[in-house]
């Protein structure tokens, strides 16, 4: 296989700003200036443009039948080529086949093109690799409620090694959007509405991906997800203070202290003004304050959206002239814009100097990951197996640790010789367990008759096997998404002979209106779809104790269910390990562990909702419409009890300081378990209204019954920095109240005083909190 340069991230959040591989590139700058100098323009434009291999019908991006065909790959690729798109997640193809293919494609560039540059290769990777018969882990809202980064290391790196494997160089994740409405299709993407969750989580995603030699591709640059009513593509008008205190911090995470090496600009307009042409973004932002130094990627097609959606741009030609201008250095995933680019440069529109910048940057990224060396001589990978058992001991470890158990009236864990009736649209559906970035939804659903190439065991199956065949009836009772109640009748017979009903309900996960969730697939209410509510009424009225499964993408007011069904189950898309998961929490052979990522909406009239809001954002005051969520941020019960005691705080804390704090953590309960400590301020008076709670730190304990822990969290005092009035991130002093809980929701409590002058943010402050056990 060929050498690449593993990128490594280390295992503790570094303090300092980017500095990958400085003095390599460095005695490398010559070589890659050489080879721009003897490149001609059309050679320079071919590095800067991917190349998408597509069939008609096949709809796997937005607008994606609007575009031209490319032609030819050997044709388009005559000059060179910068990035092959999705060489194995466009449509199932035999992995060792399609190895074999690329290995020639590879050599073909090195021997048959006067530069000799092989292509750098990419695919999406949100939920593990996109390729047929590749393990699929959790979705990141799964790895939000799991409250792990540690394991979402572990995960990011066996997909990486499996992309690394398979000659892939770049992954198309993390999604570090901040979840601002969960009307939003692409909530199913995204981590957390916390942005130090999201920060954490996603860096450490980073981290693990770059591990293995594979360049993780931040998405999606900035904005997006606060677009108005929850709409995919609406306008953005979130305010220059939401977007440093809010949506920003998350990428600023992953580049000073992951490193990461990609960014992906966001289809967002911001204001007015579209990413994809804003330079105070993608150089001001991006390069300018915080020193990236890798390469700015387009999301697919967004260069021409320029002109064809934003109408920023008079043709594709104005396009690629004020993307390549504001700082984007790569079209993906063709070169519908920026192949237009040598007549503007010939008629001195452009400036060649922006293509060579961009060239540049592109070169540089292939020196870092071993392409100019690359001959592709080797012999490529054989027969690869790409859900091996350790991928799939981690994905079934977090997706037990996502697992939310949001109400419990005690009917929970059931005993052993219940009988249980498996009821709902998800009961006995592989897809319901993947979002709309897996494989199975999002490229399998073309091909119908196509196996899923992984072992994917239904609710349905793992509840038979979990509590005996015998021991369970089955009836679909109606659709994930449509008006059809002939199924209910069934149902609630299957219900009314059981000593308990599992009902499983939720979304179906797709793009572009094929789906209740994913991209494309936004909501104008939060009612389960179809009508699953109504079946879950009908079981209800048979008296049977029900236990309600979610398997969402986003959270739904569900305040109704928690009143009435003994016991309600959060499961974000769990993966292919993800059945076995909820069984083990109904039998209790998994104690839930899990902790909301994003507070369970009262109603779709709250939206957008975020426990990160001011006094005013309760809607207490003023209002005849309170906009309190069912269940807040952090929430999760466990089938033991957990008491936090003994917390200490200093009296007073230098506001360049950093803020140590210790809980005594204590299983009162008895049974082992897991618990998420959950360190919140508030900063009193600020110099502009402030979160009523704010996420400082957390930390998993698992503790044996009756076994206690001191958890101690070393907060530097950035954690409470903000856009002051001059918009500057500052640090203020004052009185900060500071809680442990397990969740957003006040458990044990203390207060310090922030003492000293104001103190600016700069790259070199820290941003995260570390925890250790004692």
């Amino acid at each position: 296989m060929t050498e690449v340069h593993a990128v490594v991230g280390g295992p503790a959040p570094a303090q300092a700003g980017p500095d990958h591989d400085r003095q390599d590139a460095q005695a490398g700058e010559a070589r890659v200036r050489e080879l721009l100098g003897r490149m001609t323009i059309e050679e320079k434009l071919a590095q800067i443009v991917g190349f998408w291999e597509k069939e008609d019908g096949e709809a796997v991006a937005p607008l994606q039948g609007e575009f031209a065909d490319s032609g030819r790959l050997e044709d388009f690729s005559r000059h060179g080529l910068g990035h092959l798109t999705r060489a194995y997640g466009t449509r199932p193809v035999d992995a060792a086949a399609r190895a074999a293919w690329l290995w020639k494609f590879q050599r073909d560039l090195v021997t048959g093109t006067r530069l000799g540059i092989p292509a750098l290769v990419h695919e999406e990777c949100l939920t593990g690799l996109s390729a047929w018969k590749a393990a699929t882990f959790p979705t990141p809202l799964a790895w939000g409620a799991a409250f792990d980064p540690e394991l979402v290391t572990e995960m990011a790196a066996a997909i990486g090694a499996s992309m690394r494997a398979l000659g892939i160089h770049q992954g198309l994740s993390p999604v570090l959007d901040v979840i601002r409405d969960p009307r939003w299709g692409r909530v199913d993407e995204c981590i957390a509405e916390d942005p130090y969750l999201v920060g954490t989580i996603g860096t450490s995603y980073v981290r693990g991906l770059q591990s293995q030699g594979v360049h993780a591709t931040l998405k999606h640059f900035a904005g997006y997800s606060a677009s108005r009513a929850g709409r995919n593509f609406a306008p953005v008008h979130a305010g220059p203070r939401e977007m440093a205190d809010v949506l920003l911090p998350p990428f600023e995470m992953a580049i000073l202290d992951g490193d990461a090496r990609s960014v992906m600009h966001s289809y967002a307009e911001v204001d007015g003004v579209p990413v994809a042409a804003d330079p105070a973004m993608l150089t001001g932002v991006l390069r300018d304050r915080w020193g990236f130094d890798g390469t700015v990627v387009a999301d697919y097609f967004g260069v021409a959206f320029l002109n064809l959606l934003h109408h920023v741009a008079a043709d594709n030609a104005d396009a690629a002239a004020q993307a390549l201008a504001a700082g984007l250095d790569i079209e993906l995933p063709t070169g519908d814009a920026f192949l237009t680019l040598p007549a503007s440069v010939r008629a001195g529109v452009v400036d060649e100097a922006l293509v060579d910048r961009a060239v540049l940057r592109i070169l540089r990224q292939k020196r870092d990951l071993g392409l100019l060396d690359a001959t592709f001589t080797d012999e490529p990978p054989g027969a690869i197996d790409l859900d091996p058992p350790e991928h799939r001991a981690i994905a079934r470890r977090l997706a037990e640790e996502s697992v939310v158990l949001v109400g419990n009236d005690g009917v929970l864990p059931l005993p052993a010789g219940r009988r249980v009736a498996v009821v709902g649209p998800n009961a006995d559906r592989q897809g319901a367990l993947f979002g709309c970035y897996s494989f199975l939804n999002h490229v399998l659903v073309q091909h119908p008759g196509v196996e899923t190439g992984i072992e994917v065991p239904t609710v349905l199956d793992a509840v038979r096997s979990e509590f005996g065949a015998d021991h369970v009836t089955w009836a679909g009772g109606c659709d994930v998404d449509s008006d059809d109640r002939s199924g209910f009748d069934e149902a609630v017979a299957a219900a009314s002979a059981a000593d308990v009903a599992v009902l499983v309900v939720g979304d179906h996960a797709g793009l572009f209106g094929r789906g209740t969730v994913g991209e494309g697939c936004d909501r104008d209410d939060l009612e389960l779809p179809g009508v699953q509510r109504e079946l879950v009424e009908a079981v209800l009225a048979t008296g049977t104790p029900v236990v309600l499964v979610l398997l969402t993408g986003r959270p739904y007011a569900v305040g109704w269910a928690l009143s009435r069904c003994a016991a309600v189950v959060q499961t974000f898309f769990p993966g292919e390990e993800g059945a076995g998961a909820i069984a083990g929490v109904l039998s209790g052979r998994v104690n839930p562990s899990g902790r909301l990522p994003v507070s369970l909406p009262g109603s779709a009239g709250a939206q957008p909702y975020s426990y990160l809001h001011p006094t005013l954002g309760e809607g207490g005051n003023g209002t005849n419409l309170p906009a309190t969520p069912v269940a807040p941020f952090g929430h999760g019960l466990s089938y033991t009890t957990f008491a936090h005691s003994d917390l200490t705080v200093p009296a007073t804390v230098p506001t360049d300081g950093a803020l140590r704090v210790t809980v005594r953590v204590t299983n009162t309960g008895s049974v082992a378990g897991d618990d998420v400590v959950q360190l919140y301020g508030r900063d009193v008076v600020a110099s502009v209204t402030r979160p009523v709670a704010q996420l400082l730190g957390y930390r998993r304990v698992r503790l044996e019954p009756g076994r206690s822990v001191t958890v101690e969290l070393t907060v530097p005092t950035t954690r409470l920095a903000f856009s002051d009035r001059t918009l500057t991130r500052v640090v203020e002093p004052g009185d900060v109240e500071v809680w442990v809980g397990t969740s957003v929701q006040r458990d044990t409590q203390a207060s310090t005083t922030l003492v000293g002058d104001v103190v600016e943010v700069t790259n070199a402050s820290p941003r995260w909190t570390t925890t250790t056990l004692g």
